[in-house]
């Protein structure tokens, strides 16, 4: 047990000669918090879901927790005879803000996604205070160690995908290691990558330099296999940071002390490691599918080079993304202030994009600073973000010009900021704080910013000291127990949700499919499904995603009883998503509740009013109630107006087939092949068969449709199209065949 004079003076905390063994530092009971925060990083990246029955985040968070709460558990157990103060650092108050506003937005916004984001903060709020109590210049190697570690594993799991399609782990985007995609990954990747660099050039000379040195060229590797633009960007402004950083502060990190044969060795084994395994061939076939290079080289810089390009902003990723960003930006313009409430972008986004949007299944605007305004306002995440990079711009100016006494904590000062760099960065395109992997590392980061910070005593405002008496740890101590309890029931009820959830999606895809004679009958695996569905829903009523994913396999099946009352407990939980209750309006129509169609139908209205597709539903719907000629006033007047897509011609020429108005009809298979030449052998041959087959009926007519049709095939084609064209028609074709 340390004795009181050991942790309670700031400025000792970061002085003194480092630990040479880990053996050493461990031998220490006040190391055991780190000790168990480096263990945390280094299975929070390594271990994965070898299956699709639980989510990888929802297993990374667990582990999070569980890691944070045992650390505090331990923490708080030490400090049962410490009378010293504590510290406490004005970052600290960041977390704890957001976790409070969350908290309050539990009243007015949505419930159990606020409530969600108060525990993410809270246990945010514990690491970060954990780290500035327990941090030294001593004990953060464990920490640094366990953070590469877990970075080495997880890029030998994505080497080995790439290399050797390794299917261990489910891959939305290979290789994605144990992220499920590979953008996460990425993420990951180059935010851990500082500090690998930061552990290499501190390292003595020895045996295990070459392995070290290896180590890093391995996890350079597996960034550059992933492709991902906005970390690629971030390594490259890492090159230079970190040159900067290893000049700057060279006379205190070890590598000044290798002779040249070994600082020969270590950048040969880099750089021949990136060019070497980097020009290795892709083993994957799904990645060599995707024509982005079939070696991490070739890659990095075809993703690299594809930023040039226009599609890319008009198009693609680049495209798609922008509209989320505008989307949140009319959001946050609508609720400057308060914002929308902690975690409630993904309910209210919905109404506020564009009619001829669909991104209503994105559940983060993949850009953590918007996101951050448009959920907690100006108020409150305004000024989180001020302070947040107010600190860090005082944060660089303060470790550029450190003295040269304090030159170690600068050094180590300036590679977490590097690392904080990184992951900023990435943050304008994806959303790692919303992962567990990365938002811890955020927040150990921050807690290492803080705990140097105390370095200066009272001479830094940025830290105080908190009145500390023994029995207080009891209080620590019974209330982490508390929430180690808590942790464990909300990770087993997620855990058994998103079981049966999944059990019964995989169940529901599997019905389109034939059945052996071990999977049992078709009514026996749509019950066993069914039943998952109403476990995994009652668990927990606000898992979107998976649960209206389930209701498609009901929907195309003509199961439509149960698909409404899927879609019916997800529009409870998120009550503006239009393609909801378009399922909704469906699926009561086709069952003939047509008051709760017509209910559904004003909801559609409410979100989309304008919208095209809502036009085209609406038509549907009256159609089916049974006001055919009210339906075909409506289609033909959207037609007049020129405001119809490719499904309301479907639409028009389905119904006018089935009304006998054959003007209709006509005018939808005209529109299909004039707008959509794509469909012209299709809706020519379809006009063929309504000018020869019905009361509109012309011969003339009938034979330009179908040889407009026949020109249109291609020509291994042609013969199988005269086939299906009737017998008086063909020889005219064939007479007139081009």
């Amino acid at each position: 047990m340390p004795s009181s004079s050991e942790i309670s003076i700031p400025a000792a905390q970061f002085t003194g000669k480092p630990a040479v063994t880990a053996k050493h530092l461990l031998t220490n009971p006040a190391n055991w918090p780190v000790a168990l925060l480096g263990l945390m990083m280094f299975v929070l990246p390594a271990v994965g879901v070898p299956n699709e029955l639980m989510l990888q985040d929802t297993l990374k968070s667990a582990i999070a927790a569980f890691g944070v709460l045992g650390a505090a558990l331990l923490f708080f157990w030490q400090q049962r005879h410490r009378t010293a103060p504590m510290l406490w650092h004005v970052m600290v108050w960041l977390p704890v803000v957001l976790m409070l506003y969350a908290l309050g937005s539990m009243t007015w916004s949505h419930t159990y996604l606020a409530g969600v984001e108060a525990v993410r903060w809270f246990l945010l709020s514990l690491l970060m205070w954990l780290g500035l109590n327990t941090f030294t210049r001593q004990n953060l190697p464990l920490l640094l160690w366990g953070i590469h570690s877990g970075a080495v594993m997880a890029s030998l799991w994505a080497v080995s995908q790439f290399w050797f399609d390794l299917q261990l782990f489910p891959q939305a985007a290979p290789p994605s290691s144990t992220f499920i995609n590979r953008n996460f990954f990425a993420e990951y990747a180059v935010t851990v990558l500082p500090f690998s660099v930061y552990l290499l050039a501190n390292l003595r000379a020895s045996r295990w330099l070459p392995v070290m040195a290896f180590s890093v060229a391995l996890n350079v590797v597996a960034l550059l296999m992933t492709g991902t633009r906005s970390a690629l960007l971030a390594m490259l402004l890492l090159v230079p940071l970190l040159t900067v950083i290893l000049i700057r502060y060279r006379g205190q990190f070890a590598f000044m002390r290798w002779n040249r044969a070994n600082k020969i060795l270590a950048v040969m084994i880099l750089a021949l490691g990136v060019w070497g395994m980097g020009s290795v061939p892709s083993g994957n076939t799904a990645i060599v599918k995707e024509d982005t290079g079939t070696t991490a080289l070739q890659r990095s810089f075809h993703r690299a080079a594809s930023m040039t390009e226009r599609l890319e902003y008009t198009e693609r990723s680049f495209s798609v993304r922008s509209q989320m960003w505008m989307a949140t930006a009319r959001m946050m313009i609508a609720n400057p202030w308060t914002g929308v409430g902690a975690g409630a972008w993904e309910v209210q986004i919905p109404l506020y994009q564009r009619d001829n949007t669909t991104l209503e299944t994105d559940y983060y605007p993949h850009n953590e600073w918007l996101q951050l305004l448009s959920e907690y306002g100006l108020l409150v995440g305004g000024l989180v973000v001020a302070v947040l990079l107010a600190y860090l711009l005082k944060s660089v100016g303060s470790t550029w010009y450190v003295g040269d006494s304090n030159s170690r904590v600068a050094a180590l000062r300036a590679t977490t900021l590097a690392s904080l760099l990184a992951i900023s960065f990435v943050s304008n395109a994806g959303f790692p704080w919303h992962l567990a992997t990365t938002s811890v590392l955020l927040f150990l980061s921050l807690a290492v910013m803080a705990a140097t910070d105390a370095q200066h005593g009272a001479e830094d405002r940025l830290t105080t000291l908190l009145c500390w008496k023994p029995h207080f740890y009891v209080v620590g101590l019974s209330l982490t127990i508390g929430c180690v309890l808590i942790a464990s029931l909300i990770t087993r009820q997620a855990f058994e949700a998103e079981n049966k959830l999944m059990q019964a999606l995989l169940l529901a895809d599997g019905l389109r499919k034939p059945q052996t004679a071990q999977q049992g009958t078709f009514d026996d695996r749509k019950a066993q499904s069914l039943e998952f569905l109403r476990i995994g829903i009652e668990l927990n009523p606000h898992y979107r995603k998976l649960t209206a994913e389930a209701a498609e396999p009901f929907a195309a099946g003509g199961d439509w009883a149960n698909a409404v009352w899927i879609l019916e407990s997800v529009a409870r939980s998120r009550p503006n998503v239009y393609a909801v209750w378009v399922g909704l309006a469906n699926g009561h129509s086709q069952l003939g509740h047509h008051d709760e169609a017509r209910q559904a139908l004003a909801q559609v209205k409410r979100l989309k009013p304008q919208a095209i597709s809502t036009h085209t539903l609406e038509i549907l719907l009256l159609a089916r109630e049974g006001q055919v000629e009210k339906a075909i006033q409506l289609i033909n007047g959207y037609f007049d107006q020129g405001h119809f897509d490719y499904d309301m011609v479907q639409a028009g020429y389905a119904l006018g087939y089935k009304a006998s108005d054959w003007p209709l009809a006509i005018r939808s298979l005209t529109l299909r092949a004039s707008t959509w030449p794509e469909h012209t052998a299709d809706a020519q041959f379809r006009l063929g068969k309504v000018y020869s087959e019905t009361a509109a009926r012309n011969d003339d007519k009938a034979f330009q449709a179908f040889q407009k049709g026949f020109n249109a095939v291609p020509i291994e084609q042609q013969e199988n199209y005269l086939g299906q064209v009737p017998e008086n028609v063909r020889p005219r074709i064939k007479k007139h065949r081009s």
